[in-house]
Formats: structure tokens, sequence, C-alpha cells
């Protein structure tokens, strides 16, 4: 049998690229700087976010979409901290932009200037799905090697944001951090880094505001083109 292959020229992503392009224009318009964190499983997302709200202490208003495959034990950790929304796929290994919405709804009318997300623990496939982020960040544990910018890149050549975190632990792990980050740096030239330690406080005040910084530079750069229009 004859078969005849027709290239549709279509990419099947569209739909998803597009709400995306819609939920950050339109939160970029409210004011409000949405960061999408990645990592591997345990690399400490949960706990960079306890001790960014805590660093903050009020100070800056941040909501939460917490994503995993199952159980809400990261929902609970948060919501005393920031309004929270746990993001249960059941199985699935990243989170979509109608689960995202889903969240969104659960959230209720949102006065915040952060929203995060934290991602399934995954280094593959959350690295295609743009969540409407303004930010991506990849967080990578002392614990987890010096290797992985190198063998998961995609994933870090599609952040802006590398975070180091566990850095207590350096003195027990074969981890370096120049070696981390010029590995992460061949793949991503511009990627920023950060080496912060959720326990003990070091660096949450820098990861902070550059956290702070970002979102100034967004509504600078909303204001800007509303002005001209």
């Amino acid at each position: 049998m004859n078969t005849k292959t027709i290239p549709v020229g279509q990419d099947i992503l569209s739909p998803a690229k597009q709400a995306a392009a819609d939920l950050r224009a339109d939160f970029t318009r409210r004011g409000i700087f949405i960061v999408n964190i990645v990592s591997s499983p345990g690399a400490g997302k949960t706990s960079l976010l306890e001790a960014t709200a805590r660093h903050w202490g009020g100070q800056h208003k941040m909501s939460v979409l917490v994503g995993d495959l199952a159980t809400d034990r990261d929902a609970q950790r948060l919501s005393p901290l920031a309004p929270t929304v746990q993001l249960t796929t059941g199985g699935a290994c990243h989170l979509e932009m109608p689960l995202i919405k889903k969240g969104l709804e659960q959230l209720g009318p949102i006065e915040t200037e952060f929203l995060f997300i934290e991602n399934i623990g995954n280094l593959v496939c959350p690295a295609s799905h743009d969540l409407g982020e303004h930010l991506r960040v990849v967080v990578l544990s002392t614990t987890e090697g010096d290797d992985k910018p190198g063998k998961y890149p995609k994933m870090f050549r599609t952040s802006q944001v590398l975070v180091i975190t566990k850095t207590d632990l350096l003195p027990y792990v074969p981890f370096s951090v120049d070696s981390a980050v010029a590995d992460a740096q061949l793949i991503q030239p511009d990627i920023q880094s950060i080496a912060v330690c959720a326990r003990s406080g070091e660096g949450i005040a820098e990861w902070c505001e550059m956290l702070e910084a970002a979102r100034d530079r967004m509504v600078a750069s909303r204001d800007d083109h509303a002005a001209v229009h």
C-alpha cells in the first residue's frame, strides 16, 4: 500500500504557548511577577520558597501554585506562609496551562506581587512548557552533582537564573559551585547564579533582591509601554 506524508506545518503546542503569553500579558498589566521554579526531585524548591516568605515577612505579597504527582504535603508546608494551592497531576511529569488555570481559579482574586509556580521535580519535561512565567529559575542542590547542567542542557538553556541550594553540605559532598556555574554558562551564557542555604539563610537576601529587581524591571517596562501608547 502506498503511503503519503502531508506536512501540516503547525506547532501542536501553539494553543498552549498562546495561553501562556496571554497569562503573562495579563499578569504584567496587574503588576504580578510570575516565577516558574524547576528542578529535580528533592533539590529544595519548597524550602527555598519557605525561606523567601520568611525573609520578606509580609514586605512583599506572594502566592504559590505547587505541583506534585501526589499528596498535598508541600502545600501544607507553604500555606501558613502564603496563599497556596496544590496542583496534583496524578502521574504527569510536568505542569501545563490547563492545570495552572485551575489553580488560579482556586486561589481566587489575587492581590499579590509575586506568583511562584513550583513545578514537578523533573529536569526534562518541564523545560518544554511555558507556564506564562516572567522568570524561569532552575534549582540545583549540592547533593546532585555539579555535572547536571551538561547532562540536562535544555532545562538550563531555557532558564534565566540558577540557584544552587544546600550549600551547608559543601564540606561533605563532591560538588564545585564554580564548576556547576561554568557548566551552566557554557549552555546559557547569560544565566545568573546564586548560592543559598535555606536552613541558615545564606544567600536568601541576595535571592530576594534579585526577584525584587526583576519585578521592578517588568513594572517599569510595562509603564514605559503604556506611556508610548
